[in-house]
């Protein structure tokens, strides 16, 4: 078993390979967290958890659906209110972002 999927056996999504890339710090729901360079927001999100947002029509969990920005399902939002393509956008350094699950500090 690898050791990221014993650290989080919450996430969705655990990294097999590719662990040598640069770490990038970011904020998730007041969270502090850490993705690699090169990682989408949707990787960066669903590496630490099972959900990148809840729907606005059901308010039940969401994470992405076709994981390559053609189905609009992976939209989430900056502390500043800016809304992101997670799939289609590169995780930055110090990025502040919510899920909306009411979990933000």
């Amino acid at each position: 078993m690898s050791p990221s999927i014993k650290e989080n056996p919450v996430a969705l999504f655990h990294r097999l390979a590719e662990t040598g890339r640069a770490p990038v710090d970011f904020v998730l729901d007041g969270q502090a967290l850490s993705a690699l360079a090169g990682d989408t927001v949707l990787t960066a999100v669903l590496t630490h958890g099972a959900q990148l947002r809840r729907s606005e029509f059901s308010g039940e969990p969401r994470a992405g659906f076709c994981l390559m920005g053609a189905c609009q399902d992976c939209w989430i939002a900056t502390e500043s209110g800016q809304r992101l393509r997670a799939c289609g956008t590169f995780i930055e350094e110090g990025m502040r972002l919510l899920t909306g699950t009411g979990e933000s500090s």
